[in-house]
């Protein structure tokens, strides 16, 4: 799997390299001489007194399994992109994914901002000088807002689970209880993320759903309230695609136990649908990644929380706040850190909780993409992916065997389709249209079995008439042999 690592030479005979004779040629300090020099100066006699203090048996012992060093730059760029070619991507295939991560237009601009130097460079985008950074970061979460009807808006989180799983802490701190009711058609994958960062402080219960319509049960919510539940959590739209209609009623049964409400929103769907603010949310969060950001292999994510301007609320955000301030300069503003002393940079480990890595990028990113859009803009796209979306499940619906949309509800840009009179498992299913260049839904078969065979399909403004056309006429002949002849 490449060249042959270079022949040692005449310095490197010493006996730290008879003892480890690979030179990495891209590690710094990877040369044994350099290596022999770092010992002496820090006292110790081999590397591994560093690790003295890890058990034997917890440490692997003998080599890796892996292929010789590609010393040459050249062949290193090639091995990679023969690797990289082996990815089949959205560019070339026709995808219906979403269930987190979509493919949206992204205006070009938002790259070319994006990729300044000034902004790109930089640990967390956290510039060495500030070149239009803090602006530029007041400025998103300014449009932000106004998205959300809400005051205050963090820098991001790293992505849009750990904002969720975050919003949640801050209820529990806030009302000083212990337990948070979920909605029970939450993706297991978030769920995960949610056991993980709130242990062992948070008890977590999943509420029960209406099988026909995937609402939440409003009697499970009665049941499972008591002093104890710090926060309601639910998705509009939910993670099944449909939008949840009881939410007057959930806030109301949730506000009479003392308890807030968590929504968890795709903003680019706010164009249309109301924002959880105003219909009495504490606490709204989310995922910017829709907003102008290129889908990637783990990245492009930024997490979004917003609340009400209440200090209750605001000294209870980990993360940072931008404000905006007057200057000793009549009619200049600068701008900066708010409530700076909240966060782990402040207060390290006594501090509410922690701040890692933050995704500045992509906030100024979605700040760009809201900027180029404007109200009408977002008004506009939001109504042109509804109505794409209904056409998709109007024609699937009429497929033979198939059910679209499974849940008698509204949707915004993703639906779960039914495939269990077909005869196929969805994994048949996707599996045939791979080989038409085209990703299916995403399979449900194992999170939800009580769904059956069903697929969580998407449909965003990337998709022509022509596109879902095509989807509909491969599907038909995908499940044609299947299909039963029965009158």
């Amino acid at each position: 799997m490449g060249l042959e690592p270079a022949p040692a030479s005449p310095a490197n005979t010493n006996p730290v390299m008879s003892r480890n004779p690979f030179i990495h040629p891209y590690i710094p300090n990877a040369e044994p001489g350099v290596k022999a020099e770092m010992l002496e100066a820090v006292g110790a006699s081999d590397i591994e007194e560093f690790y003295a203090d890890i058990p034997s048996e917890l440490r692997y012992q003998g080599l890796l399994d892996l292929p010789p060093a590609i010393t040459s730059e050249a062949g290193l760029e090639r091995h990679i992109r023969e690797l990289l070619a082996r990815n089949q991507t959205c560019e070339e295939n026709l995808s219906f994914l979403g269930a987190g991560c979509y493919r949206h237009h992204v205006p070009a601009v938002c790259d070319e901002i994006n990729s300044r130097g000034e902004f790109l460079t930089a640990y967390a985008g956290q510039t060495y000088t500030d070149h239009g950074k803090f602006q530029a970061l007041f400025e998103y979460a300014s449009m932000m807002g106004e998205l959300l009807n809400m005051d205050v808006v963090n820098v991001p989180t790293y992505d849009g689970y750990q904002a969720a799983a975050t919003a949640l802490r801050m209820a529990a701190r806030i009302t000083g209880r212990d337990r948070a009711l979920l909605a029970g058609t939450l993706a297991p994958e978030r769920l995960s993320k949610f056991r993980d960062y709130c242990r062992p402080d948070l008890e977590l219960v999943l509420l029960d759903y209406d099988p026909l319509s995937g609402q939440m049960s409003l009697a499970s919510l009665e049941a499972a309230l008591d002093d104890r539940v710090a926060a309601v959590y639910f998705e509009n739209p939910s993670y099944l695609g449909f939008l949840e209609t009881q939410v007057e009623g959930i806030v109301e049964i949730s506000r009479d136990h003392g308890a807030l409400v968590v929504v968890n929103v795709n903003p680019i769907s706010l164009g249309v649908l109301a924002p959880p603010a105003d219909y009495g949310a504490d606490i709204v969060c989310g995922d910017l990644q829709p907003l102008g950001i290129h889908m990637q292999f783990g990245g492009g994510h930024g997490g979004f929380i917003a609340t009400r301007d209440d200090p209750t609320f605001v000294m209870e955000y980990p993360s940072r706040l931008y404000g905006i301030a007057p200057t000793q300069t009549p009619g200049e503003f600068g701008f900066g850190d708010v409530a700076f002393e909240r966060t782990s940079f402040a207060h390290r480990d006594h501090a509410r909780e922690f701040t890692g890595t933050a995704a500045n990028l992509w906030a100024i990113t979605a700040g760009v993409y809201l900027a180029l859009m404007g109200p009408q803009g977002m008004a506009e796209l939001g109504e042109s992916i509804m109505t794409r979306a209904a056409y998709a499940m109007r024609r699937l619906d009429a497929l033979p065997g198939v059910r679209a949309p499974y849940f008698r509800a509204p949707h915004f840009n993703e639906f779960v389709v039914n495939f269990d009179e077909s005869g196929k498992t969805v994994q048949q299913i996707n599996r045939a249209l791979r080989e038409h260049g085209i990703f299916g839904g995403k399979d449900l078969s194992r999170e939800f079995p009580e769904l059956g065979q069903s697929a969580l399909y998407c449909v965003t403004e990337l998709h022509s008439q022509a596109d879902i056309d095509r989807l509909v006429d491969t599907l038909s002949v995908i499940l044609a042999p299947s299909i039963s002849s029965t009158p």
